[in-house]
């Protein structure tokens, strides 16, 4: 069998993966439901104290109380560890529950930290403010180079928190080089795969341990929920479930997993769409006078275009540039555009434009950070949207 044959069956295989029903759960209970019936219970009954007890001593395993296992997110649970090639997954109430979940458990008092310093904002707060109240110290360093991570490494270094690419400038992190440096170390890796999601890179075959989502974004990818999400092996899952996950309670509601679980089903026709729009249009943009630098893992002009070759299979619509035009002037043309809605939270059908101040000491001045996000409409309204705009400030 030729290799393009060979390589087009196997992504075949993949989409499946995302697109195929619950035939797993399709059996007498739910009558041939097409989708996964939303389980609105707080507990479940058992026929005889046996089975209670057994239930009890495998809590993960079976149904009893819906802060430890619900069979509407189980189900999702299931096939996003699936297409993350995990043995296991948790869902969670959001994002950030997620994020902290998976930190909590594999540090304690007096342990060390290395991340990336783009990280996402309430991450770096989580870890360099929240838990110094604990003695737990983070270095946040670049984190492009393999060296920033060996410079940083202490004798109590417990994670390395990933994000790769990161959420605004879109710096990119060698996923093999430092899940080798952490397991040399003995600590753990972590990464937030969200910008990418599973359909364009999975961590856990690099060698990272742990990867976490925020399903709010691309995966719900319709703006009308929130949910999180970590996959790694049994071991470290088992940990969290036993502990974070129903000790802090930061659970995953079921009719939230069931809408999560529609959106997983056009995840890879809408990152296609995504993924081609998005480039479009930061082509485009990459292309006016404004612009003075742009952040696209996807462009042949992205200082790390070799290396996302080599860890990602395509790019997302999240991007940014940065301009030397006065803020002002931005937030103005932000206010004229029309189909670019100021908001924070990206991944679903509307595209969005956020503008923030970038801090640095190379340069006397004042640069901004225009962050894109590219949404389903059509790239050439999205394009004269933003010339129309620009014409009028």
């Amino acid at each position: 069998m030729s290799e393009p044959l060979n390589q087009a069956m196997k992504d075949e295989k993949r989409e499946q993966q995302f697109t195929q029903a619950a035939y797993d759960l399709l059996d007498g209970r739910h009558h041939g439901a097409i989708h996964v019936p939303i389980y609105q219970n707080s507990l479940f009954a058992f026929e005889s104290y046996e089975q209670f007890e057994e239930a009890g001593r495998e809590l993960l395993s079976h149904h009893v109380y819906s802060r430890g296992n619900n069979p509407t997110v189980q189900h999702l649970e299931r096939k996003l560890a699936d297409l993350e090639q995990a043995e296991s997954a948790k869902c969670f109430a959001s994002g950030m529950a997620a994020i902290t979940s998976a930190i909590l458990s594999v540090v304690e008092e007096g342990d060390h930290i290395i991340c990336v310093r783009q990280a996402y904002g309430p991450t770096r707060e989580f870890l360099g403010s929240y838990l110094a109240r604990f003695h737990v110290e983070t270095t946040f360093i670049d984190g492009s180079s393999i060296d920033h991570w060996q410079d940083a490494v202490q004798p109590n270094t417990k994670v390395f928190y990933l994000e790769s690419p990161t959420s605004m400038l879109f710096q990119q992190q060698d996923l093999r080089q430092c899940a080798e440096l952490a397991r040399s170390i003995g600590a753990i890796s972590i990464i937030d795969n969200t910008w990418a999601t599973p359909c364009f890179q999975n961590p856990l075959a690099f060698g990272i341990d742990l990867v976490v989502h925020s399903l709010t974004k691309y995966i719900g990818g319709h703006s009308d929920c929130i949910g999180g999400a970590v996959l790694g092996s049994k071991l470290l899952m088992n940990r969290i479930g036993y502990t974070e996950y129903m000790l802090l309670g930061g659970i995953m509601a079921p009719q939230t997993a069931a809408l999560i679980s529609k959106g997983l089903r056009t995840l890879p026709l809408r990152m296609q769409r995504h993924e081609e729009s998005g480039l479009i249009v930061a082509e485009h943009l990459s292309k006016q006078g404004y612009v003075a630098r742009m952040n696209h893992p996807g462009l042949p002009s992205h200082p790390q275009y070799e290396l996302g070759q080599r860890q990602l299979s395509g790019s997302s619509s999240l991007f940014s540039f940065i301009s030397y035009e006065p803020v002002a002037k931005l937030k103005e043309w932000a206010n004229q555009l029309r189909f670019f809605k100021i908001g924070v939270s990206w991944g679903g059908f509307e595209s969005l434009i956020t503008i923030n101040s970038l801090e640095t000491d190379k340069d006397d001045r004042k640069p901004s950070v225009v962050r894109l996000y590219v949404g389903l409409e059509n790239p050439k309204d999205l394009i004269a949207d933003l010339d129309r705009a620009w014409g009028e400030v």
